[in-house]
């Protein structure tokens, strides 16, 4: 799809912005949010946002670009960009949820395994 290079009414715009932000609010699962996205973007699409996350997050936990070169096969100049847009505040908060998704998964694991033993 290309992007039409008429601008459509600032009202409207920000209408079709508040919908589609209002439907990734209202997902109740990663399920949902995959059944969405594979619906509404395309398989390059989806592959570059979730690249561009995991360069943000590989590039926090203090990874090498050529580390994440070998390891997500994304160019120099992909990395670079990302880290530059990574102090953004979106993408500090995605960061954010990773590593709280991370710290509780960890903690819930500790925990299970203490009542394991038992």
């Amino acid at each position: 799809m290309q992007i039409s290079k008429r601008v459509i009414n600032k009202n409207i715009q920000n209408e079709i912005y508040n919908i589609f932000y209002q439907v990734i609010v209202d997902l109740e699962n990663s399920n949902q949010a995959k059944e969405i996205l594979e619906g509404l973007f395309g398989k390059t699409e989806i592959i570059t946002a979730a690249k561009r996350l995991a360069i943000a997050h590989y590039l926090e936990k203090g990874r090498s670009y050529q580390n994440i070169k070998d390891n997500l096969k994304v160019s120099s100049a992909t990395i670079s960009t990302v880290d530059k847009q990574r102090k953004t505040k979106g993408f500090q908060l995605a960061l954010k949820k990773i590593e709280t998704e991370s710290w509780a998964s960890e903690w819930s694991s500790k925990i299970e395994s203490l009542f394991k033993k038992k």
